[in-house]
């Protein structure tokens, strides 16, 4: 397997595009994308688990109800979420883009992200469509940017890996920067792939990265009403359909984690305010559950994210978030070190903490990127979850994300 150029459009018969319609006030930002497959593609999805769903999401959720689709647009700049007349909305945009792609409207992914319960005017992204769909070709860069919100840097990625002798191609498009802590999925992700693999066994495939991609990341804690992820896997690659479990299925999810891995660090790193991304890895647990639940609380906790902000080597913070996380783990076992491009430093040692230089910690600690890494010493399982620092430009960037 090997990074590769392309991103969503380096499978065979993927095209994209971006454009900007007229949803945001910005005319220099792009809000409106399309994916397209030339031929209907096995497709799977996951969506959040928050209560209040976007009207898109359902819709999706019955048009591929037959495991296909062959194309996905979004817009960005409104969620299309709590409004009457959402449904509709996200029909007609499925309806618009089957006409102008001349395939069928069951056959559409759609999309929206932005602002929560503010009314969606389809008439911009009517208008929008004839444009879009002629501009459909290597196009990943606008697509990307199309679904961005607060995003500050384009997320996408891919790469080629071999199944059976064929080589296949896989590459993704993210959205993330704030309102993120999933629950079955992140914000925004497509993902493409030409391997021929069925709608059940990507479904498969799907469904258990996220546990230990998507849902190990965490920006601020909030569980967004839009978030969904979505595979589709055309075939044109020509290797022999992934039907059952075996070495080719395990080739394929290794291939999809290696992209699902790259995003949700995109995306941790490019938390809103952020200035570091945070990896969190804890090995030495006596089940997976325990280690994800260490990691994911610790990644979580906004008074370590705060200390990281400020460099601090304040590990008292990661032995409280794993005292409070519900994992049933021995306190007086746990060692934590940080890491950094800068150097690695133990802080504590079996619970307790041991004399270290703070001059050395700090060093490690202004880098961009930090390790916090945990071994609980009471068995084999591990876990890795990323998030970002806590700083004063999250509560800048959410006071007035509205208005």
């Amino acid at each position: 397997m090997k990074q590769t150029e392309g991103g969503i459009c380096a499978a065979k018969g993927f095209t994209a595009n971006g454009i900007h319609c007229g949803i945001r006030k910005n005319k220099g930002k792009r809000d409106l994308s399309l994916i397209f497959s030339e031929k209907r593609a096995a497709t799977a999805c996951v969506y959040t688990k928050n209560l209040v769903k976007g009207a898109p999401l359902a819709v999706t959720k019955e048009n591929i109800s037959d495991g296909y689709a062959q194309a996905v647009i979004c817009n960005s700049g409104n969620a299309n979420t709590c409004n009457a007349n959402g449904r509709e909305i996200a029909l007609e945009m499925c309806s618009l883009c089957a006409n102008e792609l001349g395939i069928s409207e069951k056959d559409i992914v759609v999309a929206s992200t932005g602002v929560i319960g503010q009314p969606l005017d389809i008439s911009p992204i009517a208008a929008g469509i004839p444009a879009l769909a002629k501009g459909l070709g290597a196009n990943g860069s606008a697509a990307a940017e199309g679904i961005m919100t607060t995003d500050t840097v384009e997320k996408q990625i891919s790469f080629s890996f071999d199944i059976n002798g064929t080589e296949c191609r896989i590459g993704g498009i993210a959205k993330g920067s704030g309102m993120i802590h999933p629950n079955m999925a992140t914000m925004l992700v497509f993902v493409t792939t030409d391997c021929a693999i069925s709608p059940a066994m990507l479904q498969k495939a799907l469904s258990a990265d996220v546990e230990t991609s998507f849902n190990m990341v965490s920006v601020d804690g909030d569980t967004s009403t839009n978030d969904m992820v979505c595979i589709m896997a055309n075939g044109m690659a020509g290797n022999a359909e992934i039907t059952t479990e075996g070495a080719e299925f395990d080739a394929f999810c290794e291939a999809l984690n290696a992209v699902t891995v790259y995003l949700c660090r995109l995306i941790a790193g490019d938390g809103e305010g952020a200035t570091k991304l945070l990896e969190c890895n804890v090995s030495g647990a006596k089940d997976d559950e325990t280690a994800k639940t260490v990691a994911k609380s610790v990644i979580c906790s906004s008074l370590l994210k705060a200390a990281m902000f400020g460099a601090d080597a304040n590990w008292g913070r990661v032995l409280c978030a794993i005292g409070y996380s519900g994992a049933d783990v021995d306190v007086e076992k746990i060692d934590v070190e940080f890491e950094s491009a800068a150097g690695a430093i133990t802080v504590c040692v079996n619970g307790s903490g041991i004399d270290f230089s703070e001059e050395k910690a700090k060093e490690i600690l202004v880098e961009k990127e930090i390790k916090i890494n945990i071994d609980l010493k009471s068995g084999g399982s591990k876990a890795t979850a990323w998030g970002c620092d806590l700083t004063y430009d999250y509560v800048r960037i959410n006071g007035d994300y509205r208005t």
